[in-house]
C-alpha cells in the first residue's frame, strides 16, 4: 500500500472507532484549546515532513481530550444534530473525491447532487418548488443571501442597481425585525452593509413571537422599500413568529420583500402533526435553515431558497472570461456567497435519501416528543420551571427561580459528563437551555439526562 492508502485507512478506522463509542464518552470536552495547542506540539513550522499515516494518528491523539460528543445521544446545546451513517460515509467520500462544488465545469457530479438535493429539500419543507436554492455553510449565511436577494429586489424597484452601484447614495432600506431575532440575522445586515443598530425593533410576545399587530403599525409608518425580517423557531422558546398576520402585513406595502429565518424550525414543515406552526411561511420570499441541525447532515451544510430566482442570482453571481460559466447547467456558486467550496451536496443528497420522507418526519417528530418527555419530568421535581410552551425541540428549565442556581447547575451537568447543554438568559432570567436533534437519542438517553440534571440540582 502507498502512503494515501495507509493514511486513508487508518483515518477510516480511528473515525470508526470514535464512533463505536462516542456513546459511552463523557459529552462534554476534557481539556482547553490552550492545553490542546501543547499537545498539538504549537511553536515553529517543522522543517522535515512526517509520514501522513503518522500524522493522522497523532492528531488523533492529540486532540481526543478536545472533543465534543455532539454526534452521540446525549448532546443537547446549540441546536446540533449528529451525523446520520450514511452522511458520514458520503462526506469522507466527498474528501476523497476533492470536488470544488463551485462549477458545472469544475464538477458535473457535485452539480448534480446539488440539484437533486436542492428540490428534496423544497418539497420536504414545503416550499414553492420554482424557487432558487443554494448550499452555504448554514443558515446564518443563508440570511445573508437571502437579505441580499431581498436587497436586490427592493432597490431594483426603485431603479437602483445595488451590485453594481453599492449602497452610496441608494434609496433607504428600512430592515424590520422582531425583538427575539437571532444574532446572526444582525450579523447578516452587517456583512451587507444595511447595519446591526438601524434595525428597527417589533416587540415579541411572552414566547418570543413578533407581533403581527405592532408590525401592521410600524410598517404603516415607513416609506419606501423595506425587509422584514422572520422567524420560525425561537433559538430559546422554539415559538414561531406568526407568519399568516406577518405575510399580509408585508404584502400590503408596495416595495416590502419577507425573510424568515427557519434555522431548525422549518423542519416542523416535515411533520403533519406540528405543520401548523408554519402556516403562512410559504408567503415569503425567501427562507434560511440548517441541514446539520434537524437533518443530521454533519458539518457544514445549509440550505437557502429565494422566490425569485433572478434576484438571488443577480445578487450571488460573478463572472470572469475562465470560467466557462454554465447557463444551461447548474453552477453552484450562482447561489451562495463562497466560490470555491466543497461540494456539500453529496452529503445532503446522502441523508435525504437514507431516510427518506418518513424518515425524516419521524427524526423530527422523535426529538419533539422526547423534549416534552425531559419538559415534563423536569418540572414534576419541586424548585424546578419550565419556561416555555413546549412545542417543538426546545426546553428551557430554571432552578430555585435563582440565576446563580441555575448557572451552578448548568456547570455541574457539563462537568458530569452524562450529557451536555447550554445555558442562556431569558427575558432577563438565567435558564438552562435543551435542544433535542440528534438521530440517536433515545428515551432511555433523554431519561438518563433529567436524572443527570436532578442530581446536579440536589447538589448545587
Amino acid at each position: 500500500m502507498d502512503e494515501r492508502e495507509t493514511a486513508l485507512r487508518r483515518a477510516a478506522e480511528l473515525g470508526i472507532e470514535y464512533l463505536r463509542g462516542v456513546h459511552r464518552r463523557p459529552v462534554g470536552a476534557r481539556a482547553d484549546a490552550a492545553r490542546l495547542r501543547e499537545r498539538l506540539g504549537a511553536g515553529p513550522v517543522p522543517t522535515e515532513g512526517t509520514d501522513a499515516m503518522r500524522v493522522v494518528e497523532e492528531l488523533a491523539r492529540a486532540v481526543e481530550p478536545g472533543l465534543v460528543a455532539s454526534a452521540g445521544p446525549r448532546y443537547f446545546g446549540f441546536v446540533i444534530g449528529g451525523s446520520l451513517p450514511a452522511s458520514v460515509a458520503a462526506d469522507w467520500l466527498t474528501a476523497a473525491w476533492d470536488q470544488n462544488g463551485v462549477l458545472h465545469a469544475a464538477s458535473p457530479a457535485a452539480a448534480a447532487a446539488e440539484q437533486v438535493a436542492g428540490e428534496w429539500m423544497l418539497e420536504l419543507l414545503g416550499l414553492p418548488p420554482e424557487a432558487s436554492f443554494g448550499l452555504p455553510t448554514g443558515a446564518g449565511l443563508g440570511n445573508a443571501v437571502g437579505i441580499a436577494a431581498g436587497r436586490h429586489a427592493v432597490l431594483a424597484r426603485e431603479g437602483w442597481d445595488v451590485e453594481a452601484r453599492g449602497l452610496y447614495g441608494a434609496p433607504e432600506i428600512r430592515v424590520v425585525i422582531g425583538d427575539e431575532a437571532h444574532a446572526t440575522i444582525l450579523t447578516a445586515l452587517q456583512y451587507l452593509g444595511l447595519g446591526r443598530e438601524r434595525v428597527i425593533r417589533v416587540a415579541a410576545d411572552g414566547q418570543g413571537r413578533m407581533r403581527p399587530d405592532e408590525l401592521a403599525r410600524t410598517l404603516a409608518q415607513l416609506d419606501g422599500p423595506v425587509i422584514v425580517l422572520a422567524q420560525a423557531g425561537n433559538v430559546n422558546s422554539g415559538a414561531f413568529d406568526p407568519m399568516p398576520g406577518i405575510a399580509e402585513a408585508v404584502s400590503a406595502r408596495p416595495n416590502a420583500w419577507l425573510h424568515v429565518d427557519g434555522a431548525f424550525g422549518l423542519w416542523a414543515a416535515a411533520s403533519p402533526r406540528l405543520r401548523h406552526l408554519l402556516e403562512g411561511v410559504e408567503r415569503a420570499d425567501s427562507w434560511s435553515t440548517d441541514a446539520h441541525k434537524w437533518l443530521n447532515v454533519g458539518y457544514d451544510c445549509g440550505f437557502v431558497a429565494v422566490r425569485d430566482a433572478e434576484s438571488h442570482r443577480a445578487a450571488m453571481t460573478g463572472s470572469g472570461a475562465y470560467l466557462m460559466q454554465n447557463r444551461e447547467q447548474r453552477d453552484n456558486w450562482d447561489w451562495v456567497l463562497d466560490s470555491s467550496r466543497r461540494a456539500r451536496g453529496f452529503t445532503l443528497y446522502a441523508a435525504i435519501r437514507s431516510l427518506g420522507r418518513d424518515g425524516v418526519r419521524q427524526l423530527v417528530e422523535r426529538c419533539c416528543d422526547l423534549a416534552a418527555r425531559m419538559a415534563e419530568q423536569l418540572a414534576a421535581a419541586d424548585g424546578v420551571e419550565v419556561l416555555n410552551e413546549v412545542i417543538l425541540n426546545q426546553v428551557l428549565v430554571r432552578f430555585r427561580d435563582d440565576d446563580d442556581s441555575t448557572r451552578r447547575v448548568i456547570a455541574r451537568v457539563q462537568d458530569d459528563g452524562t450529557a451536555w447543554l447550554g445555558g442562556t438568559t431569558w427575558q432577563g432570567r438565567a435558564a438552562m437551555r435543551i435542544s433535542v436533534s440528534g438521530w440517536a437519542t433515545t428515551e432511555t438517553d433523554a431519561d438518563a439526562s433529567v436524572q443527570a440534571i436532578l442530581r446536579a440540582y440536589r447538589a448545587a
